[in-house]
């Protein structure tokens, strides 16, 4: 760095550029800081907006369950959706099939709350995008879409802890 100015990167080799990893890595940095400015004040960031998206759009599910569909650890699912409970923001519901069971339900203000992230997020999602003309960034969208369903389908995230320490294994760690 020079007198407090970054150094300029050079544009990456052309076998980088056409490296999966290398390419995902780098667009999902740049989605992260954007989507990270509009859910900083949300309880739990960027999950506690998956959470909270989950619980009002999608049919009521038990906080387990949520945690499996999401790949959040179970304990973790139980911190945030506390914190969202006492934002205000969700609520927990027994569920009518089985009194036992209690689905997380997005309250009136989550929805209102979610509906005005909606909109920021979608201005993060238009800047990550913009190299892209919008004909092409719905393609690109489809295209990740199903590529992440089918990896989903193939190797289900049980919670991402265990992803986290299945990335970061070497060759000969215990388990």
């Amino acid at each position: 760095m020079l007198w407090g100015m970054p150094e300029a990167v050079a544009a990456p080799s052309p076998g980088v550029a056409r490296d999966l990893g290398w390419t995902l890595g780098v667009v999902f940095r740049a989605y992260a800081k954007s989507a990270t400015g509009v859910t900083a004040d949300l309880p739990g960031g960027h999950r506690g907006h998956q959470v909270l998206t989950w619980a009002a759009r999608e049919t009521p599910m038990s906080q387990s369950g949520l945690a499996q569909q999401l790949g959040i650890d179970r304990t973790v699912m139980t911190y945030l959706v506390d914190d969202l409970e006492r934002a205000g923001l969700v609520e927990r519901r027994r569920a009518p099939a089985d009194r036992r069971t209690w689905h997380v339900v997005a309250t009136e203000t989550g929805e209102q709350l979610l509906r005005r992230l909606d909109a920021q997020l979608a201005q993060a999602e238009a800047h990550v995008l913009a190299a892209l003309p919008p004909h092409e960034q719905a393609t690109f969208k489809e295209l990740l879409q199903r590529l992440a369903a089918h990896a989903n389908d193939r190797d289900p995230v049980g919670d991402a802890c265990t992803v986290a320490e299945e990335l970061t294994a070497r060759p000969g760690d215990a388990c």
